[in-house]
């Protein structure tokens, strides 16, 4: 493994954080982290990786390090990859690329591949944010509840995580608390890191910007259950379906191959996500539930496997690994297991 080394950059767009590690003639390997984390969650993929590869993983706008940027719901998640690109331009890569998106990274990297797939050599995602966004939609095919897209973007969010998030809150007491969260949905019980890189990984959590234009983002009150409809700034609205759709990733061409990794027991991009309102009205947990045939549990598996079926028969590749026992960080729960078939599936791309 080479040593990983923090740097910072400045591009056309902002000022980005990002980790650097291996030789930089090797093949570049790109690693986008997810919602509510930063570019800490990969150190251990990117020094496994680092010995055939060149591990770039930046802190997205309004994480970790980088500048905190607002975010433009509207355009979905494409902030984030006009800043990839311009990451990519800023540090002279400019040979294809092997992309890595972990749960909403894995939305962006879809972005990415869609907009520019000359420039994927690969695309690996990890538990990613379903193709057709998270919440307000229902069937594989992500047909929308409601025609404002209600239940999902900013309004979605739990108010306490909001504020502990925004307190810098390290209790393991509050149910709500970042150091809860990890342990109760990141990872499957009985799974546990040690202390040290507990403490970096709450760190990461509590590195996320909170506000109206970054985390999570702006909502609009509405008459359809449950009463929130997404806004127009901030990352949880760009995940929301009103602006977010990668279906189109099926016509594209080139169609690099596609390792599609997931957790078994995750609980957070689930058929039965805790995170998903339909879920939790389903469960009694929100009043009101408008019932099935309104607005059911999200499948947000399906949905992805359905995008994916549909890339195959148009002509690409990929393949659904299932890691069992783990949740939703494969990569950091099962992590010899993950990084092996990382490679496996890496050195196998022409």
């Amino acid at each position: 493994m080479h040593e990983i080394v923090k740097k910072t950059v400045v591009t056309s767009r902002l000022r980005t954080s990002y980790l650097e590690a291996g030789n930089s003639v090797n093949p570049p390997v790109l690693l986008v982290h997810g919602n509510v984390s930063s570019n800490l969650f990969w150190e251990e993929t990117a020094g496994k990786l680092s010995s055939s590869y060149w591990v770039v993983a930046p802190d997205l706008r309004g994480y970790g390090e980088s500048e905190a940027k607002e975010v433009d719901a509207t355009r979905g998640v494409r902030d984030w990859t006009d800043d990839l690109r311009a990451l990519l331009t800023a540090l002279r890569i400019k040979s294809p690329i092997h992309l890595v998106g972990w749960s909403l990274g894995g939305g962006v990297a879809m972005q990415y591949t869609i907009d520019y797939p000359e420039s994927v050599a690969s695309l690996t995602l990890i538990n990613p944010v379903s193709p057709f966004g998270f919440g307000g939609t229902k069937g594989e095919e992500g047909t929308p509840c409601y025609s404002n897209f209600a239940g999902s973007g900013g309004g979605t969010a739990n108010p306490e995580f909001i504020d502990l998030l925004k307190r810098g809150d390290r209790s393991a007491e509050k149910p709500n608390s970042p150091l809860h969260v990890l342990n109760q949905y990141y990872f499957k019980a009985p799974f546990t890191v040690e202390a040290e890189r507990e403490e970096k990984f709450v760190t990461s959590m509590l590195l996320t910007k909170v506000g109206e234009a970054l985390y999570p983002g702006t909502f609009e009150p509405c008459e359809e259950w449950p009463g929130v409809a997404p806004g127009t700034k901030g990352c949880n609205n760009a995940i929301a379906p009103k602006y977010f759709h990668l279906s189109s990733i099926t016509e594209i061409e080139p169609k690099p191959p596609i390792l599609w990794i997931r957790g078994a027991e995750d609980a957070i991009v689930s058929d039965r996500s805790f995170f998903d309102l339909g879920f939790l009205g389903q469960q009694g947990y929100v009043p009101g539930w408008p019932g099935e045939d309104v607005y059911p549990p999200q499948p947000m598996v399906k949905q992805t496997r359905y995008v994916l079926e549909s890339y195959k028969r148009n002509g690409g590749s990929y393949e659904e690994y299932v890691v069992e026992q783990a949740g939703h960080s494969p990569h950091i729960e099962k992590a010899l297991e993950v990084h092996e078939k990382m490679l496996h599936f890496l050195q196998s791309c022409p």
